[in-house]
């Protein structure tokens, strides 16, 4: 009996400190946003989180994210881990109870332990991504009757995010183009051509504060094109704004060029849920020329998606200013608009229909010789389009387009019909074959063009094929005979692996006594 007394008070104590001990609590949260830099998790409290804690994907064990910043109910997050986070995933994170820890006070002086650098610092505040591509090109045009044509082209273009764990990145675009046996006549046909799209470098200087500088195309005022010059940006939780101070590039040779003054500044608001995005901002920019007001206008940018189904676009530009015979006005002139709307009806079944209005941009220092002539011709150039894609039957997809082009005067008028079906595996011999036809009716000229195309890939998809047709009617209507034009293509590319890729195209033109060749070669190498 002693020693089954003494047993059943071991077990009591033993089971008090296993039961006893206070439980993890788990809280969940939901990714409600993600950036190039960071991801954001919503939670219904914050309180027990800490920055620097991890975050856990539903259903792993391993860390994902790490607390960067934190507000009341959502978190600023940084991925870890090499994990593929999305809008949409649970996330989870694990309150285990801290310890108390009782310190008795040194009778002997207290030396207190540092810390290195490198032992609080567990993970990188910045994750570091670099793609980049490089690629070369010829193209040649044989001609039977005329003088033979040869270029080569090459293109550089690299994102570099985080360099190395830093706040700065850089990035890049560059086009460069020559033309073979022609001479050069005048500044404006000249052989080659260096064209920079993007050449600059941001610097994050908190998760909601930016910096770029250097030629870029800011995705919030896409219509603006490049800017030569700072941009700042700064968000306020759903909201942001922004500034830009620069130049535009050169009208000719897309240079920089100091004459081309421009600034402004935006506003604009962001959401993001399960079922609903939502981006829209709101603009001002004043351009000029050699020191003058060339242009001042207002601009909205718009762009949602609703349960995944229905994504909705739409951008606008309002002049505000004009200067005739040096007389300035604040006149209202609406030069650009464009809405889209695409809508899923299921995975078998989309339809899109489009809207825009443009009219010429009136730059009035630039072009103040011309103003006049430009103001009497200032129609609106207006175009609408409706497309269907549906799969009727499985490995067959179809398509049909109307465009439709018109302006009050009736001048650059047309009609455009296109249609195409798709089979995704051919019986028997594999591949896949397409066939198109394209109607367009203008002012001058009917046309009406059917083509087939077949491909096909071999060596465990590494080597793709293609071979097509096409066979082409034109019918002036101003009095011009009509003819007939006939196309052979083929083209090989080859993946030597998943970086490295080389390709060759050619293409036989007849009409009448003429047989053109075109010849287009290719590599390009990804890292």
């Amino acid at each position: 009996m002693k020693y089954l007394f003494k047993s059943i008070i071991v077990f009591i104590v033993l089971t008090y400190n296993v039961f006893g001990q206070t439980k993890d609590q788990i809280i969940e949260g939901t990714v409600s946003f993600v950036t190039t830099n960071n991801i954001y998790v919503k939670f219904e409290n914050t309180q027990s989180i800490v920055i620097g804690d991890s975050l856990n994907l539903k259903n792993t064990i391993t860390a994902c994210l790490v607390v960067k910043s934190k507000s009341s109910s959502s978190c600023v997050c940084q991925v870890v881990n090499a994990c593929e986070i999305q809008k949409g995933d649970n996330v989870f994170f694990v309150d285990k109870p801290k310890e108390k820890v009782i310190v008795t006070a040194p009778k002997k002086e207290f030396v207190p332990v540092v810390l290195d650098a490198d032992e609080l610092q567990t993970e990188p505040e910045y994750k570091e991504t670099i793609r980049g591509r490089i690629s070369a090109s010829t193209y040649s045009n044989i001609l039977s009757n005329r003088d033979d044509r040869h270029r080569i082209m090459s293109r550089l273009s690299v994102d570099a995010n985080h360099i190395k764990g830093s706040k700065f990145s850089f990035n890049t675009y560059l086009n460069y183009r020559h033309i073979l046996d022609q001479a050069e006549t005048s500044f404006l046909q000249k052989n080659s051509f260096l064209r920079v799209y993007n050449l600059g470098a941001r610097y994050d200087a908190t998760p909601t504060l930016s910096f770029t500088l250097g030629r870029n195309i800011n995705p919030k005022m896409s219509s603006i094109g490049a800017i030569d010059g700072l941009q700042v940006e700064k968000y306020f939780g759903n909201y942001y704004a922004g500034a830009i101070v620069g130049f535009r590039p050169d009208i000719f040779d897309y240079g920089f060029n100091a004459d081309l003054l421009q600034y402004g500044g935006y506003v604009g608001t962001l959401t993001s849920t399960e079922n609903f995005y939502s981006q829209t901002t709101l603009g001002a920019i004043e351009q000029r020329g050699n020191g003058d007001i060339d242009r001042r206008y207002t601009y909205m940018q718009h762009s949602s998606t609703l349960f995944k189904d229905l994504n909705f676009f739409a951008s606008m530009e309002m002049d505000i200013f004009s200067k005739v015979n040096y007389t300035t006005k604040n006149n209202l002139r609406l030069t650009n608009l464009y809405v889209s709307a695409r809508y899923r009806f299921s995975r078998a079944l989309n339809m899109m229909l489009s809207y825009d209005s443009r009219k010429r941009i009136i730059y009035y220092e630039t072009l103040q010789t011309e103003i006049e002539r430009l103001l009497d011709d200032d129609i609106a150039r207006q175009g609408a389009r409706a497309r269907i894609n549906f799969k009727p039957y499985k490995n067959i997809f179809a398509g049909i387009s109307y465009s439709k082009r018109f302006q009050s005067d009736n001048q650059n008028k047309s009609d455009n019909i296109y249609g195409y079906v798709t089979l995704s595996k051919v019986p028997n011999i594999g591949g896949r074959l397409s066939l198109t036809y394209n109607r367009n009716e203008s002012n001058y000229l009917k046309s009406n063009i059917g083509g087939a195309r077949y491909s096909k890939e071999f060596m465990n998809n590494r080597l793709h094929t293609d071979l097509y047709y096409r066979l082409v009617f034109y019918d002036y209507t101003t009095g011009m005979d009509s003819f007939e034009q006939h196309y052979f293509g083929t083209n090989l590319s080859y993946n030597i692996n998943r970086q490295l890729l080389v390709s060759i195209s050619g293409e036989l033109s007849t009409f009448d006594d003429e047989n053109n060749i075109r010849i287009y070669s290719r590599i390009i190498q990804r890292f």
